[in-house]
């Protein structure tokens, strides 16, 4: 079943708890005037702020990626995404955290180029959430985290973001309050109704981070084989218990997820650096090109060239 967010009357996924329903919506306002100046041509836009990305597409767009642990608020536009094989709905008023690098289909509905989908990504750091969590008292939790939280934005969230944006007209002033905002935005979601989920990121006594310590570990080492016992012991765990809460989690078995990093990988290779296919199979750690081709087609629905042509004309 998808996991839906509530549907305002007007299309827009929009709900705010205990906030000022104006005030979210001016403040949501400025920060969607400041994404559609700042983010003036569609995909992803580095800042001078590390860590913090601006997204503009003004078209519907099915976009395949590893994600990496992010908060992704939604200032304009609505979304479908499936991670981990669950499927979740949300856009404008919610965020999407991820809290480990899990593979997602993410489809953008409804935009275009007057009305862009327009998100503000800001890379979480799990330091962070560690030392914030100290401060902050343990909430019940009312289901199982499965890496990834679907959750509604604060006007004061909200505002700290803008903050944050705002330091971009100001870049003399980034080094010095940049760190001190990101703190602040990572205390609100420690903070907010979700925040159970970010403190299990930030304790590495849970099996939930013990998974993003692997999932870690094979994304940086995706390219070589791994022994899943040698793995399951490099994070303090059982094989039966990694196994289970690797599944539950990512919603695959560690071997097909260390596949799906590499097609990932290979895709990206041909598609932005103009590697062909049999380069990018042997450098993503593939020894037969034959397998790569069967194993991608599998993934992406068509063959390596069909698709980085086919996604080149929608680039």
């Amino acid at each position: 079943m998808p996991i839906s967010c509530p549907i305002m009357p007007n299309g827009i996924h929009f709900f705010v708890m205990n906030d000022d329903k104006r005030a979210f919506m001016q403040i949501n306002a400025l920060l969607k005037a400041k994404l559609t100046c700042l983010a003036g041509n569609p995909g992803k836009t580095l800042t001078a702020i590390e860590g913090v990305y601006l997204y503009r597409i003004n078209k519907d767009e099915r976009i395949e990626c590893l994600s990496d642990p992010c908060i992704g608020i939604v200032v304009q536009g609505n979304k479908r995404a499936v991670i981990a094989d669950e499927e979740y709905r949300y856009g404008e008023g919610w965020y999407v955290a991820y809290g480990m690098g899990l593979p997602a289909v993410s489809h953008i509905t409804g935009a275009s180029v007057e009305r862009p989908h327009l998100a503000l990504l800001i890379r979480l750091d799990l330091y962070i959430l560690t030392e914030l969590a100290a401060y902050v008292k343990p909430a019940p939790r009312q289901r199982i985290y499965k890496g990834v939280t679907i959750g509604e934005v604060t006007a004061e969230l909200l505002e700290a973001c803008l903050r944050l944006t705002n330091l971009l007209d100001t870049p003399e002033r980034i080094p010095a309050l940049a760190p001190m905002l990101i703190r602040e935005i990572h205390y609100l979601l420690l903070t907010g109704p979700e925040g159970e989920d970010f403190r299990l990121l930030g304790s590495g006594k849970n099996p939930n981070s013990r998974i993003a310590e692997a999932v870690a570990w094979m994304r940086e080492n995706y390219r070589q084989p791994f022994n899943l016992a040698e793995l399951a012991a490099h994070v303090n765990m059982s094989l039966t218990s990694f196994s289970r809460h690797f599944r539950r989690i990512t919603g695959t078995s560690p071997l097909q997820f260390q596949k799906r990093i590499r097609l990932y990988e290979a895709q990206r290779l041909m598609l932005t650096e103009g590697k062909s296919a049999e380069t990018a199979a042997f450098a993503v750690g593939y020894e037969s090109p034959t397998q790569f081709n069967r194993e991608y087609k599998r993934q992406f629905g068509e063959p390596p060239r069909r698709n980085i042509e086919h996604s080149r004309l929608h680039q």
